[in-house]
């Protein structure tokens, strides 16, 4: 026995051996072709694992605190006393509150939009620590009465997992921000049951390119998270329609007529969660709310409103699946649908985290079959099933809200099982895009981020000075930088300088600005004045600024 144990404990010993030199390899020579591939799968199965396990958690949460998951939710809590109904979300509140604000520097919770903002100026990385406190955080909101979505929080959880593996593998810029496509590939892909559709939100949305070199590991991480999510949850779709007849050529401008009403919803929806978002910050400041106590009291104003509307509560999908099937008469989706965009723009505003895809399914099913039932009730002879009109209006506002009209357009086929519908879905999908961008001009998302200070929306060509620091480039002094230290001197006195931490978006600016083709670097003493470590030319910023933009068009275009 002895000698058995010798042999395990040397084969175990060579294995670490053998793995920390493959590490080595891989931190100083990157990943071949074929390992990249194997990583992607692995970041896939985990992401896929993640996502699974977010939406089981939410349902164990739902079933062991309401007494029913999300599929009955809704009408469950119709029976429920008023006094729980309110109760719950001030708790569930209370507890995010405490997450958030003992794990993040601000009290937020961290979304789809700051995994967009790590893709382009972070290398493909997010936090960690604040990525595992949103992903409890948002298990905790939609469990007790949250009005958002799983989706984006389970985006972020799986960009997290690529975070962790690229700062081990000590991962470049490209190859970050591949294995963060990879990751939310999986995590879409698990969370609606649709690989492909998963694979074109991370091209679409997160890397925001379709480069052919990140398209195969991000596949092959898509599919590996809808396997993993199938085995659990089964291979079904998540919303069943009843049967209906497209009758296209006739109910073409109908259904032309649907997109541009879903866009103007869509631009509204957006509207009214930054108005929110900026009314709670204005509130609370006015009144000294504690970071803590921000997300119960959303969760008051939650609970109050589902005493009377209960399909607020969670993630909403009884309500879609009912709008979807026809089961809400019009005057039902005429209130609900407006109680549902202030329950979550409440939800938002209190800080109480979740994502707004699944919000945005259930406004576009409500607003495409309120359209429907106007529709056939005006050319009854032509027109189709309100549930097509439904199913059009589901991904035409989800595409207007994410701005992501290819994948929403997938994410809707493979949800439904129904590729029949999609010339109604394209059509509806397309104009509403079309129409929100000139309303909104971006994506909730792109909002969010310019609203940080960040402008990606616009390409490259504006974000990257953002992500050059000047004591990359920063000539020290007495090693021959350009100008004398009298010139330099003025332009200290002048208050003309940087610190090494600055970017390129304050140098640039400040260099188009001034005559002497060089800006002085220093930090800031304790009375004040600057202690000068070097200078950065003009020349040499705009270098490094061609060299960020040709490395950038060369990963776009591989």
């Amino acid at each position: 026995m002895s000698e058995v144990g010798d042999l395990l404990k040397r084969q175990f010993h060579r294995g670490v051996r053998r793995s920390s030199l493959a590490l080595t390899a891989v931190r100083l020579h990157g990943l071949g072709a074929v390992q990249f591939w194997v990583v992607a799968l692995l970041i896939g199965v985990a992401a896929g694992f993640g996502a699974v396990g977010f939406r089981l958690g939410i349902e164990t949460l739902q079933e062991r605190i309401y007494g029913a998951t999300d599929v009955e939710l809704a009408s469950h809590l119709a029976t429920l006393h008023w006094g729980w109904l309110v109760a719950i979300p001030i708790f569930g509140g209370l507890v995010v509150g405490i997450i958030l604000n003992a794990l993040t520097p601000d009290g937020r919770a961290h979304t789809v939009a700051h995994v967009i903002e790590g893709a382009a100026l972070r290398d493909g990385r997010v936090d960690t620590r604040y990525g595992v406190a949103s992903a409890l955080a948002a298990l905790v909101t939609l469990s007790t009465g949250g009005s958002t979505g799983r989706e984006g929080p389970v985006v972020h959880f799986g960009a997290t997992i690529a975070t962790w593996v690229s700062k081990v593998i000590r991962a470049d810029g490209l190859t970050g921000r591949d294995l963060m496509g990879c990751a939310v590939a999986a995590a879409v892909s698990a969370s609606f049951n649709a690989p492909i559709a998963g694979a074109l939100f991370a091209l679409e949305v997160v890397l925001r390119h379709f480069a052919v070199h990140a398209f195969a590991p991000i596949v092959i991480a898509s599919v590996a998270g809808a396997v993993v999510a199938r085995l659990f949850v089964g291979d079904v779709t998540e919303f069943m329609l009843p049967v209906h007849v497209l009758n296209f050529y006739q109910e073409l401008p109908a259904f032309m007529i649907l997109g541009l009403i879903c866009g103007l919803v869509g631009a509204l929806m957006i509207w009214s969660l930054v108005v929110a978002e900026d009314l709670g910050d204005a509130v609370s400041h006015q009144l000294r709310v504690p970071g803590w106590a921000r997300p119960a009291i959303a969760g008051a104003l939650l609970g109050g409103i589902a005493v009377f509307f209960p399909h607020i509560i969670g993630v909403g999908y009884e309500t879609t699946s009912r709008a979807l099937t026809g089961g809400l008469d019009l005057r039902q989706v005429l209130l609900f649908a407006a109680v549902k965009v202030v329950a979550v723009s409440i939800t938002v505003a209190g800080r109480m985290g979740g994502g707004v895809f699944s919000p945005s399914l259930m406004l576009g099913a409500l607003t495409g079959l309120g359209f429907g039932y106007v529709a056939t009730s005006i050319f009854p002879a032509i027109s189709g099933t309100v549930s097509l009109y439904a199913l059009a209006g589901t991904g035409a506002v989800a595409a207007s809200v994410l701005g992501a009209p290819i994948s929403t357009t997938l994410i809707i086929f493979e949800m439904t099982g129904d590729w029949q519908a999609g010339l109604a879905v394209m059509v509806a999908v397309s104009l509403s895009s079309a129409l929100s961008t000139r309303l909104v001009a971006h994506s909730y998302f792109l909002t969010v981020i310019e609203r940080h200070g960040r402008r990606l929306a616009a390409g490259p060509q504006d974000y990257l000075p953002a992500t050059i620091r000047l004591g990359r480039l920063m000539t020290p002094l007495g090693e021959g930088g350009p100008g004398s230290m009298t010139q330099i001197q003025d332009l200290l006195e002048q208050g003309v300088w940087l610190t090494p931490e600055d970017t390129l978006e304050s140098a640039l600016p400040m260099l188009e600005r001034s005559r002497a083709g060089y800006l002085p670097i220093g930090r800031p003493q304790e009375d004040g004045t600057p202690d000068l470590l070097g200078v950065v030319s003009h020349i040499d910023a705009l270098k490094a600024y061609n060299r960020a933009l040709c490395a950038i068009a060369r990963e776009e275009h591989s």
